[in-house]
């Protein structure tokens, strides 16, 4: 028996091109179960994901946005401080410049002042040993020339009101000399 009288004998004409309906019928329920499987659970489950992505990626780009900002912002405040802390030490500086020469200025003053103090207190040293070599030197002067006008005149000159005018004549003679030499 070769295949054609197989497929006569079963009485009915078979295309080999057309698949049995129960087939179709099996093959289209089974399609129509995982189409509603894909689109009711898989499909949501990516569009889910994708979603949740597309959020993540504009709430990074979100953050990532707001960083710059905050860093710029940062940048500014940084910059702003930096410019106020240099105009802080610009002025301390201008301030310890000036201090200082004040305070340069306060001790040539009073440098100053002690140099006068002290040469103040010298000439008045100087001028009271000079008093004091002065009358020294007038005892002895008047001592020595009553002693040598007695001597030259023979005669003693023990009275002391005379020996003092004698003395101060002579003294005054010899300043008056010593004058005329000086603005000669």
């Amino acid at each position: 028996m070769n295949s054609t009288d197989f497929i006569l004998a079963a009485g009915e004409s078979v295309n080999p091109l057309m698949p049995n309906p129960w087939e179709i019928l099996v093959t289209g329920v089974g399609f129509a179960v995982l189409l509603f499987i894909v689109i009711k659970v898989i499909a949501p489950k990516f569009e889910q994901s994708y979603e949740d992505r597309v959020t993540a990626i504009e709430g990074g780009l979100e953050k990532a946005e707001a960083a710059q900002k905050e860093a710029e912002e940062t940048l500014a405040q940084y910059k702003a401080q930096l410019l106020e802390a240099r105009t802080e030490a610009n002025r301390i500086r201008e301030e310890a410049r000036s201090e200082g020469a004040q305070i340069l200025e306060d001790l040539k003053t009073k440098a100053t002042d002690e140099a006068t103090r002290i040469s103040e207190q010298a000439q008045r040293q100087i001028q009271a040993e000079r008093a004091a070599a002065l009358s020294s030197l007038r005892t002895d002067v008047g001592t020595l020339a009553t002693e040598l006008a007695s001597k030259v005149v023979d005669e003693a000159l023990k009275d002391d009101a005379r020996a003092q005018r004698v003395v101060d004549q002579f003294l005054n003679d010899l300043e008056a000399q010593q004058n005329a030499g000086a603005s000669n």
